[in-house]
């Protein structure tokens, strides 16, 4: 449904977006209560607090799954024999290239030492999201999965916030995703409490006063970018405040933003 102009009109930000990276979360081991080492660096970096309203806390994917025990061991895993020999041509390593097969819906496209799969969750990605990178002293022996539900997720922390600081924030796990068409990687979010993950603009005035027909912001997406351009990827910040995006609230769900296969313009 479309937006109420007015309410829109009233949520519009005043073109200042601040992104505060927080500081002082400890390397985060399965078993750990993620949610209240987020709430002491909320309490240790300054400008985070007092907290508002309009307040987005990213908290990135590889954190709430090692949090979760969301972690596979490499060496109990066996790769079946095509994959080693894919592994080789293209040196990937097949332990990790199984893991990805046994998390996957199903097979996208497998060529150029690319494996990209639909995940449970229904996300289309490199590697099914299956990730060797910043895992601590255990580095090279095991990989993180992508948390079971990531709207739980992020509501689990979500509620600890609230009651910790009386506000109820909004809160996204996000991920890295490559793009169709395009170099490089951004991220995204893959879980989402307390805010819409798409902005519906379609039957609202443009700026010329003309009706939008499929204008559709990916706001969900655009504040885990943001957030990432202050976390950075080897910087040991795992959490951002984005400040002064003014997302639409609401119990939103990742499921929004993923496009049916019937849609799919390139099957």
């Amino acid at each position: 449904m479309s937006p109420d102009p007015a309410v829109q009109a009233a949520a519009q930000p005043d073109g200042r977006v601040a992104v505060i990276a927080l500081e002082g979360v400890p390397e985060i081991c399965p078993g750990d209560d993620l949610a209240a080492m987020l709430l002491e660096a909320l309490r240790n970096t300054p400008l985070a607090l007092p907290l508002r309203d309009d307040d987005v806390l990213v908290v990135t994917q590889k954190v709430v799954s090692k949090a979760e025990g969301a972690i596979v061991d490499l060496t109990a895993i066996e790769p079946r024999p095509e994959l080693v020999a894919f592994a080789e041509r293209w040196d990937r390593d097949a332990r990790q290239l199984e893991v990805v097969l046994r998390e996957a819906r199903r097979v996208v496209r497998m060529a150029n030492g690319v494996l990209i799969t639909e995940t449970r969750h229904g996300f289309i990605c490199a590697n099914g999201g299956v990730d060797a990178s910043n895992m601590g002293p255990l580095s090279g022996n095991v990989v993180t999965l992508l948390p079971v539900d990531p709207d739980a997720s992020a509501g689990r922390i979500r509620a600890a916030v609230a009651r910790a600081f009386g506000v109820d924030v909004a809160v996204l796990i996000s991920d890295s995703f490559g793009r169709p068409w395009r170099w490089g990687i951004t991220d995204v979010a893959i879980g989402v409490s307390g805010m819409l993950p798409l902005d519906d603009l379609r039957g609202s005035p443009d700026a010329d006063g003309r009706i939008m027909r499929s204008t559709v912001r990916a706001t969900a997406d655009e504040i885990a970018t943001a957030a990432e351009l202050a976390l950075g990827k080897t910087a040991g910040r795992p959490a951002a405040i984005v400040r002064g995006t003014h997302p639409t609230r609401g119990e939103g769900r990742i499921a929004d933003v993923l496009m049916p296969r019937e849609m799919d313009l390139f099957p």
